[in-house]
């Protein structure tokens, strides 16, 4: 187990948001906002609070944008932001507004283009696991499938961030554990709802997929994305635990909610014909000499908590147990969107820098860790950036969010898969 994983420790730090703290691998937080940079403390909603202050880096100054969330609180709960389907993408602040959230940032990396493989289509959906209200969305991709920099040592596309049913935040990992029950014997299930499936692998795809063509998930290698598509695929559709039709090539469409879309690619896909071949239907009624019900089961299992998730998502650990992970890169400026756990997994700290011309340099991933240190955090988890960054909240009296930086698509937002969404009860 690597040291990322193991329980939280003591956080002994405390929140100094406007007081020059002095430099920790090369950024600081100062007091004094440059011209045009206002700086201020908004209540957002009980346990909520808004702020923004400058960071002194490597390359010049960033502007954070930061909620403080105090998992305390009673009347305030996180859980993931996400537009209705996997294979999907929309803005935060249309993901906030949507689900009722006061406040929010963007979330794991994603499926963003897929130049590598002509008449492939990007599917949108993120790197690592999801999970919301308590029910798994998705499993990781493997590591040479992933979208974003160059993950740190030690560390996977199964690492999370997430809020246990006990209300206490903590980082960990998330692996699939599945099988596939049929008359004729069981299978291995590698993938859940991904738009990449391990070499040789069997992933299953449910209503939560969403519509878009599940091919991606037969293209590249465990070691390189961009290796060419599989030629060796297939596909079986169970609905109410029957087979009621299969494919030489994964199809595209709804999923309906009684339905489990199993693709298989090289010894997967020879696995599923070799179970499943022949069986056909007509009009989704079951052939005559089925050989017995199909059942896909799956659970995300975390590798350190014993405690159920209630929301969790993908990025990667930068920060562990109060000290910044070793490798972390030093000289990459970007943009970026992090999270911070503080007081034993009770306070949350959501950063999310601007993109403004001014400050786009931003901080290097080494500096993300030292800043999230400085504003208390124990332990922290690099979310994806450029971009992509996006912090929303609301106004005193708004009814929906706003969004409070300058992302860097010229001001506009962009669509991402999930966020993390801030809730409260009035």
């Amino acid at each position: 187990m690597t040291r990322h994983q193991k329980r939280l420790g003591t956080a002994r730090a405390a929140l100094a948001l406007f007081t020059a703290l002095g430099s920790l691998a090369g950024a600081a937080l100062v007091g004094a906002a440059p011209a045009g940079a206002a700086q201020r403390g908004i209540q957002i909603a009980p346990g909520v609070r808004y702020e923004e202050f400058d960071i002194a880096a490597l390359k010049g100054p960033a502007h954070a944008h930061v909620l403080t969330v105090d998992l305390r609180n009673p009347r305030v709960r996180l859980d993931l932001l996400h537009p209705g389907a996997v294979a999907a993408r929309a803005t935060v602040s249309r993901q906030a507004t949507a689900q009722g959230a006061v406040a929010g940032v963007n979330g794991d990396f994603f499926n963003i283009s897929e130049t590598q493989h002509p008449g492939v289509q990007a599917t949108g959906a993120s790197v690592g696991p999801a999970i919301a209200r308590g029910r798994a969305l998705k499993a990781a991709v493997p590591n040479g499938q992933r979208f974003g920099p160059a993950l740190p040592p030690g560390t996977s596309t199964e690492d999370v961030f997430g809020v246990g049913t006990d209300r206490r935040a903590r980082l960990d990992g998330l692996s699939l554990d599945g099988s596939i029950r049929t008359p004729a014997g069981r299978l291995p299930l590698r993938g859940l709802n991904q738009y990449a499936l391990p070499v040789g692998s069997i992933g299953a795809f449910t209503s939560k997929w969403g519509s878009a063509s599940r091919v991606r998930a037969t293209c590249g290698t465990d070691a390189d994305r961009a290796a060419p598509c599989s030629t060796d695929t297939y596909e079986v559709t169970v609905r109410g635990g029957r087979v009621v039709s299969t494919a030489d090539t994964p199809g595209s469409g709804p999923i309906a909610p009684d339905t489990t879309v199993l693709v298989g690619r090289e010894a997967g896909a020879q696995q599923l014909r070799k179970f499943f071949a022949g069986e056909r239907s007509e009009m989704g009624v079951p052939p005559a000499g089925d050989r017995g019900r199909v059942k896909v089961k799956y659970r995300l299992v975390a590798s350190a908590s014993r405690v159920p998730y209630r929301f969790a998502l993908g990025g990667y650990p930068v920060l562990d147990d109060g000290r910044p992970l070793p490798g972390l890169d030093a000289r990459t400026s970007a943009v970026r969107t992090a999270v911070g756990i503080a007081d034993r997994g009770r306070r949350v700290v959501l950063l999310a820098l601007d993109g403004a011309p001014e400050y786009r340099t931003g901080l290097t991933i080494a500096e993300v860790a030292s800043a999230l240190r400085e504003l208390g955090s124990v332990d922290a988890f690099s979310l994806d950036g450029g971009g992509s960054s996006t912090l929303v909240a609301r106004e005193p009296g708004a009814a929906t969010v706003s969004v409070r930086n300058h992302p860097t698509d010229g001001g506009r937002e962009r669509a991402v898969p999930n966020g993390i969404g801030v809730f409260s009860k009035r």
